[in-house]
């Protein structure tokens, strides 16, 4: 009599990420970085990101009433926000809007530079849209004429 097989283990999206990685979890080259809520900070409603060239991040802070975390790096800088932050929004460019936090082209994870007090890492999604439309020079995308 033979053994029967057991049931095929199950893939969780951790271990999916981790098989794509290769050995040792190290991102492999060229794969995209994930930016990743920091220690003792909880994402409920999931995290994406929206990133804006490094010049721009000065101006954007202080027009933010609240900022959840930020990273940074030499090129960009990049905003937590809640998962679908990206719902009916045209983001001004030259922001990015990255889902997931995913950093496609980064050759590294950028770096924390604010940390919120409390647990949620998230910058609020509209006054940080307003907020670049304002310093690009773009108009909202509900203030847009519609066009018949």
């Amino acid at each position: 009599m033979s053994a029967r097989p057991g049931p095929a283990p199950v893939l969780t999206l951790d271990t999916l990420v981790r098989l794509r990685r290769g050995p040792g979890g190290a991102p492999a080259p060229g794969a995209p970085h994930r930016l990743t809520v920091p220690d003792g900070m909880t994402a409920p409603l999931g995290c994406d990101a929206v990133s804006a060239p490094a010049h721009l991040g000065p101006l954007l802070m202080p027009r933010l009433p609240r900022m959840g975390c930020v990273y940074a790096d030499r090129a960009h800088w990049w905003w937590l926000v809640p998962s679908d932050s990206d719902y009916a929004l045209e983001w001004p460019a030259p922001a990015r809007y990255a889902t997931g936090a995913l950093l496609p082209d980064s050759p590294h994870v950028p770096g924390l530079i604010h940390r919120p007090d409390g647990t949620l890492p998230y910058t609020p999604p509209i006054p940080l849209y307003l907020a670049l439309c304002r310093l690009t020079g773009t108009t909202p995308t509900w203030s847009r004429p519609i066009s018949a």
